[in-house]
């Protein structure tokens, strides 16, 4: 590991690269701690330290604690990360899009374009929504009585905005620029920038022991996810020879891998989004029932069967969208490729969406304890580590992280370095 990163740093490029993304990186943990104008500074601390919260700490904890701060980088990442969830399940359902997928690069700068305003749609709705949820009874933020309260709230509105542009901007800089995704790698460093103030918190509030106690367990889980997000079910594949000329062509195996865990967090944060989207209506329309609905959703035993439930019917659900058996067949038969004691065609189609399934439901059964767990355990203990080590965010850490080492060890391959994989 250690000689990876030393050789990482000999390849010019790749150098810049490394430096460019931390330097991205830094000015995006700059601005989560710039107020927005008009908000008193501090003035959610003590709404943030609440643990009857537990959807609104896992908010501020993707944002790396700007919602906390009320920075201009409120909003965090997750406007830009549910537009795309959005453009790529429209694919599937409206022709132009999936016409423009298969364009190549002038079709995904279409999509690419579309998905950038719907970010910003998304950044002014949460936008106005945070805006009246602080001023409610609940958090009481008092906005300035310097100038009028319609140009104070316009001020804020589009401020927040502007920082889910702005957050937007630097992720496609270090996508394009730097060093592995630049929005999976902003949510990365938001998450890594809470774990010493949440360390620090749990040893004053709870136990030494316990935090001690937390942190190894976590430390010993992590192999074991890292174990799973690498795991793969690899369908053989064959290529009939063709001879044309003097030449034979075809006639080598590969195989399709299929990853045990191939929706990754996505059906964690559909489901997230479901059993919260209630709590955000009572906000608005403050009615009784629907409040006590939305608590009961938010929160206790409830939450958790309906959480299970959903990311695994999500799990389903995003792997049928994103992978077509019906097309790997049919690029298969152009090809040449068969899968070995399967016929081609439908056969072959039926095979595919069989291992599929069977490996699909092992997969949502892993992520839905991995983020039902936590949650439980945090009834009980009330420690809000278990919220910043909690398993969503280990296994976003996990999956950035080696995306990451993936890409940097492509790039040491091709200068002849050994890399981070054996």
């Amino acid at each position: 590991m250690l000689s990876a990163l030393l050789n990482a740093f000999r390849v010019p490029d790749l150098r810049k690269k490394i430096i460019f993304t931390l330097a991205i990186i830094a000015l995006y943990r700059l601005g989560a701690f710039i107020p927005v104008p008009g908000v008193p500074v501090g003035a959610l601390t003590n709404a943030f330290n609440d643990p009857n919260n537990p959807s609104l700490l896992m908010l501020n904890l993707f944002s790396g604690s700007a919602l906390s701060n009320f920075s201009v980088f409120s909003l965090g990442i997750m406007p830009y990360i549910t537009a795309s969830i959005i453009m790529q399940l429209m694919q599937g359902v409206i022709p132009a899009l999936q016409r423009w997928a298969h364009e190549g690069e002038s079709g995904q700068r279409r999509i690419t374009q579309i998905t950038r305003y719907v970010c910003l749609g998304l950044g002014f709705i949460n936008a106005i929504g945070y805006l009246f949820l602080f001023q409610s009874t609940q958090y009481g933020v008092q906005l300035t009585t310097e100038i009028p309260y319609f140009i104070t709230s316009a001020i804020i509105v589009l401020t927040l905005v502007a920082g889910v542009g702005f957050i937007m901007w630097m992720g496609e800089l270090i996508t394009q620029r730097g060093v592995g995704n630049g929005m999976s790698l902003i949510i990365f460093a938001n998450i890594v920038a809470g774990f010493p103030g949440a360390i620090f918190n749990s040893a004053q509030t709870q136990s030494i022991a316990m935090t001690v106690l937390i942190i190894l367990v976590v430390l010993a889980v992590i192999p074991g996810i890292v174990l799973i997000e690498r795991a793969q079910r690899r369908i053989p594949i064959n290529y009939a020879k063709r001879i044309q000329g003097r030449r034979v062509m075809g006639g080598q195996s590969t195989y399709i891998p299929l990853k045990i865990n191939g929706a990754g967090v996505i059906p964690i944060i559909f489901a997230s989004s479901i059993l919260y989207f209630p709590a955000q209506l009572a906000v608005f329309f403050q009615v009784e029932w629907l409040t006590v609905f939305s608590n009961a959703l938010s929160t206790g035993w409830l939450n958790w069967v309906l959480n299970f439930a959903l990311i695994v019917f999500f799990c389903f659900f995003y792997t049928s969208m994103v992978f077509n058996p019906n097309d790997t067949a049919d690029n298969l038969r152009k090809q040449g490729g068969f899968i070995p004691g399967v016929r081609p065609g439908t056969n072959t189609v039926t095979y595919i969406k069989n291992i599929l399934n069977r490996i699909t439901l092992p997969g949502g059964i892993y992520i839905a304890l991995i983020a039902v767990v936590p949650s439980i355990l945090f009834s009980f203990t009330q420690d809000a580590l278990i919220t910043a080590f909690g398993g969503t965010s280990i296994l976003i850490m996990v999956g950035v992280a080696l995306d990451t080492m993936s890409k940097v060890e492509s790039q040491l391959k091709q200068h002849h370095y050994d890399g981070f994989f054996r």
